[in-house]
């Protein structure tokens, strides 16, 4: 990978592949190797486009960014690499920056999936949570925390021993509440009907950050998009129900 200016900053981008356009925009606290089992695959039939976002990975971060900042960059990203569509592929935050691309310049995105997604928010999911059990995280020490979001994560905390890194973050406190507050106040359920994009929305049914109701919310607003409940998934479903999830994004794309 290596890092591209892009408004203002230096974004790690790497692209692979040949064929149509595929960007992959990752969750909050997450980078680019959130789609390590997933690139080599996608690769095969598309020009895939990973990047860090700002404020994450090994992209600069800001003191202050903005979800439109986040918007803007995909869209550069674009431009820059003269991309007159692309397909896009959003996970939790990456589903937001995904959605408000897709808004911003409909014709210019061809396929859309969402994953875990929202679409309208007052903080990040994970602030939400926080701040919803404040009283009961207070209690609790470094190891208890943990568990508690295990269990409202995944549909079986266990798969987090087969990922032992999987919340670990890189991020420092202040650069986590940079990336927290970017995603502040957001609301598209008035635009989503401006999406042109064939799309798919896959949530998880045990899902405690965004749960099924919220991708409910998003397929029902966007016009003719496809909404998929993984039954046994929280807000990991690529992780906990991998070969259904697989298929379900290949034969998306290839239609």
């Amino acid at each position: 990978m290596s890092l591209i200016e892009i408004n203002g900053v230096n974004l790690n981008i790497e692209i692979q592949g040949h064929g149509e356009p595929l960007i992959l925009i990752h969750g909050l606290g997450c980078d680019s190797t959130q789609w390590s089992n997933e690139i080599q695959r996608l690769s095969k039939n598309f020009k895939t486009v990973l990047l860090d976002c700002r404020g994450h990975g090994k992209s600069d971060k800001p003191d202050s960014y903005t979800l439109n900042d986040h918007i803007q960059d995909i869209l550069s990203i674009m431009d820059a690499f003269k991309f007159t569509t692309a397909n896009l592929y959003g996970v939790s935050m990456g589903s937001y920056i995904a959605q408000g691309v897709a808004i911003s310049q409909p014709y210019r995105i061809k396929k859309l999936i969402l994953t875990v997604p929202k679409s309208n928010g007052l903080t990040s999911s994970t602030q939400r949570l926080i701040d919803e059990h404040a009283a009961d995280l207070e209690r609790l020490n470094e190891q208890e925390k943990l568990i508690f979001f295990y269990k409202h994560m995944a549909y079986n905390p266990e798969i987090f021993l087969q990922y032992p890194n999987l919340l670990k973050n890189s991020l420092t406190p202040k650069q986590t509440l940079a990336a927290n507050k970017a995603l502040e106040g957001f609301d598209y359920r008035s635009e989503l009907c401006k999406i042109a994009a064939k799309t798919i929305v896959i949530s998880g049914k045990y899902d405690g950050l965004n749960p099924p109701s919220d991708g409910k919310l998003c397929a029902s607003l966007i016009p003719n998009a496809t909404f998929i409940e993984m039954k046994y998934s929280g807000h990991i479903p690529m992780l906990e129900e991998p070969d259904i999830y697989s298929n379900i994004i290949e034969k998306f794309l290839s239609n």
